[in-house]
């Protein structure tokens, strides 16, 4: 920048003159009026209102100039400057008002047409009943209790009064952690839970364990290889079958609707003894398609009866195998399949429906959150 001086040469200072800080004026004035996008007049602010702009770099050499012809040359830019500025601002506000009005048309929505949504979620019917079961016994003043899915064989086998040399045990029935000899099994049944309460908790003892379990079977209509379980236990002192009874009878009840008569069968379960399987009455037919000319029952094969459950009262070596006198105390223990008990209750005929993910299998049971 020149110095200021009192004697100049006009023709440095020619961007100052009046012709051409009009002519700055109209091309910049020009060009706004030209700019249709925000961009372009982006493009043009720079050019005309930016630091190389020709009025900025006017602005500049007014220091060269005599003091008496400063104010009038700081004037002129400074008002055309200003015009400049004021033309940006309301082709701004135009260019910007004009996209609104755009989006507005362009990105109309109609409100009153059809639309397709994706629906809600809900949880599986297989967890559903697990929930329902599991409500039925907390509210006799049981506690539901987990544990891991992978155990140590002595919880699933051993704690349990099952032999070293039971089937059960066989690769064709469990499923052994790898590496061979670790010890570790994929849980048969949810009983190593119970074990594990027995041994952590304080007596008396009221749980339920609902869970998955995994054991190697083919898949067909009636089995899978991974399933859900839920298994009861109740330790205390003076407790009898007929307690067992009576908490069967309340889960019958509760899932299948009262009025319906249960039966215990002799069975065998190393865990339990004695031990027994329940039986109900079926549900659809009430047992009388057992009566002569009786229209024929899908859910009980005409039987009268449903086999829904495995008990008894736990064998005194699962007591003493968790450190409990079993001369003081007792318990009963009961199991059954949440699928099995699903298709009993809902006349679902394969369990695999339960697994493939079908949403039109979910959707059936409702959306229960």
């Amino acid at each position: 920048m020149s110095a200021p001086n009192k004697s100049y040469d006009p023709v440095a200072v020619t961007a100052l003159s009046a012709e051409q800080v009009d002519r700055a004026l109209d091309a910049a004035l020009t060009a706004i009026t030209a700019a249709t996008t925000l961009d372009e007049l982006k493009e043009a602010r720079l050019a005309h209102s930016g630091d190389r702009a020709p009025l900025t770099l006017a602005s500049a050499e007014i220091g060269a100039l005599p003091p008496e012809a400063r104010a009038d040359a700081g004037r002129r830019t400074g008002a055309a400057k200003a015009r400049i500025k004021e033309a940006l601002a309301r082709r701004q506000e135009d260019l910007e008002k004009e996209r609104d009005e755009s989006v507005l048309v362009t990105e109309k929505v109609d409100v009153t047409l059809p639309f397709d949504r994706t629906p809600e979620g809900a949880r599986h019917p297989v967890t559903m009943t697990v929930d329902r079961l599991a409500d039925v016994f907390v509210a006799m003043g049981y506690e539901v209790a987990d544990g891991p899915e992978v155990e140590a064989e002595w919880y699933n086998f051993d704690a349990l009064n099952i032999p070293p040399d039971h089937p059960a045990r066989e690769m064709q029935d469990t499923l052994f952690v790898a590496p061979a000899g670790s010890g570790m099994v994929l849980r048969t049944h949810t009983s190593p839970v119970q074990i594990r309460s027995l041994l952590t908790r304080n007596l008396p003892l009221y749980v339920v364990s609902p869970g998955r379990v995994y054991r190697n079977e083919a898949v067909d209509a009636t089995h899978l290889p991974v399933f859900y379980q839920i298994e009861g236990l109740a330790v205390d002192e003076g407790l009898t079958m007929a307690d067992m009874r009576g908490a069967i009878q309340a889960f019958v009840d509760a899932l299948f609707g009262a009025g319906l008569r249960t039966r215990l069968r002799p069975d065998y379960f190393p865990f339990t003894e004695p031990s027994g399987d329940v039986s109900m009455e079926c549900h659809v037919c009430r047992g009388e398609s057992v009566k002569p000319g009786a229209d024929p029952c899908r859910v009980c094969r005409s039987q009268g009866w449903i086999e829904i459950a495995g008990c008894g009262m736990v064998n005194p070596r699962v007591l003493v195998a968790c450190g409990i006198d079993p001369d003081r105390y007792s318990g009963f223990a009961f199991g059954l399949g949440i699928e099995r008990a699903l298709m009993l209750a809902h006349g679902v005929s394969d369990i695999r429906d339960t697994v493939d993910g079908d949403v039109r299998f979910s959707r059936a049971f409702g959306a229960e959150i």
